[in-house]
């Protein structure tokens, strides 16, 4: 089998797609419970940044992880604006931050994937992945719910202590994917609703990980031609999901005055 691809020409067609087909059994809602994560490149797999490190070869710097991190906790510690709990938590700021790791960023919005997904550049076609992520913790074992930086440790084991440093080592051979549910560091991260995930395997990308578990059909691909960008940008615009609210600052409101008026 293989990753389901779907291919949208507008933003309606998205939103119909990613709707559920009947109410939620238990709520009544019509939500659905994945994640979305939008690229530029249709062609692109996922590649965490860590993965993409010196710009060659993928995977090729991933042993420097561990130095990324300690010098990130060395260095940030005069801008927090308190010390985080516990090194899961350094590393989730390093990744909100722009720092390499091997988080990946994913949003419980698909219209924040969209924006992500047509931002201007190159002309080709976009992509916005779906992750059934609660079909990846049934997989692994894990709780049917995001887990929270300070519910890591005990994340295999009650009572256990798993850092960072242990996934970096290899000292635990536990073999999962989990969903992270970052604290609220800054009023981006709740704009954006923002979540992360965090694979064992840093020698491949994560669609590829998935696959060879079993688990290509946890995500879905929706396609979006390169003609047919700029209007669900637009239609982005109009629904009010543009620069100027997923950067809630200067920046974000100078950005979107450069693209609106461009």
């Amino acid at each position: 089998m293989s990753i389901t691809t779907v291919h949208i020409e507008t933003l309606g067609d998205l939103i119909d797609r990613v709707t559920p087909e009947r109410p939620d059994p238990v709520t009544g809602r019509w939500r659905d419970a994945g994640v979305y994560r939008g690229s530029a490149d249709a062609g692109a797999t996922l590649l965490t940044s860590l993965d993409r490190l010196g710009g060659g070869t993928p995977h090729s710097k991933t042993d420097l992880e561990s130095h990324i991190l300690r010098n990130f906790i060395r260095y940030s510690r005069p801008h927090l604006g308190r010390e985080p709990a516990n090194d899961w938590e350094h590393l989730v700021s390093a990744q909100h931050h722009g720092a390499p790791t091997r988080l990946l960023d994913w949003t419980y919005s698909p219209l924040v994937a969209a924006f992500f997904a047509t931002r201007p550049g190159v002309d080709r076609d976009r992509v916005i992945w779906r992750l059934d992520w609660q079909r990846v913790h049934e997989k692994f074992s894990l709780p049917p719910r995001s887990l929270m930086p300070s519910e890591l440790g005990e994340m295999f084991e009650k009572g256990a202590h798993f850092s960072p440093w242990d996934l970096f080592e290899a000292k635990d051979r536990h073999t999962f994917a989990a969903l992270i549910e970052p604290p609220s560091l800054d009023t981006r991260i709740v704009t954006q609703a923002a979540v992360f995930t965090l694979s064992s395997d840093k020698t491949m990308s994560f669609d590829r990980f998935l696959e060879t578990r079993g688990l290509e059909k946890a995500l879905t691909k929706f396609t979006i031609a390169a003609t047919d960008v700029a209007r669900i940008r637009d239609q982005l615009d109009l629904v009010g999901v543009d620069e100027r609210r997923l950067f809630p600052d200067l920046d974000g409101v100078a950005a979107s005055l450069r693209r609106y008026y461009g």
